[in-house]
């Protein structure tokens, strides 16, 4: 049989403890969950593919069944060469479910044997999200309790280089 393999996409940037809450979870529910770093040319990230590959192995680190990878162009394409049995996704709010709904019946309608699993985050993660991390760390505000510790120390030191390299 083959293994029970479920891939976690996103882009991470920064990784937030509402997405570390649902890989620990996931990574319960399945026997090797791929966090699946979607490669997207048109966004200017806060941070590289690069740097988010390394923060998301560093932070996974102590789960031997998660594994860290990039992919660009359609999900189930690489779900399907990864032989994948379902897509990770989670839902904080109803504006996350249409989002969330649509993608999965996109997905299901290209490849019917791929199942969506949506997974709530804890309540205490309800609220963050990449976007909004970055913002409060862009105006000021510290990023603690949304990130992991390292991630928290990451984004600073970014922050910092990009301030002294622009004068």
């Amino acid at each position: 049989m083959a293994e029970n393999l479920v891939i976690y996409p996103g882009s991470f940037d920064p990784i937030t403890n509402g997405h570390l809450d649902l890989i620990e979870r996931g990574a319960r529910m399945f026997e090797h969950l791929v966090v699946a770093i979607l490669t997207n040319i048109e966004k200017r990230p806060f941070f590289t593919v690069n740097e988010r590959v390394h923060m998301l192995e560093e932070v996974t680190k102590g789960m031997p069944n998660v594994s860290v990878d990039t992919f660009s162009g359609l999900l189930v394409e690489y779900a399907k060469r990864k032989k994948a049995r379902a897509i990770l996704r989670g839902i904080r709010a109803f504006s996350d479910y249409e989002y969330e709904f649509q993608m999965a019946l996109m997905n299901r309608k290209l490849e019917p044997t791929l199942e969506t699993v949506f997974l709530m985050p804890a309540e205490a993660y309800t609220y963050v999200s990449s976007r909004l991390v970055k913002e409060v760390l862009q105006h000021g505000g510290n990023p603690k309790n949304l990130v992991p510790p390292y991630v928290e120390r990451r984004m600073k030191e970014k922050l910092a280089a990009r301030r002294a390299a622009n004068g």
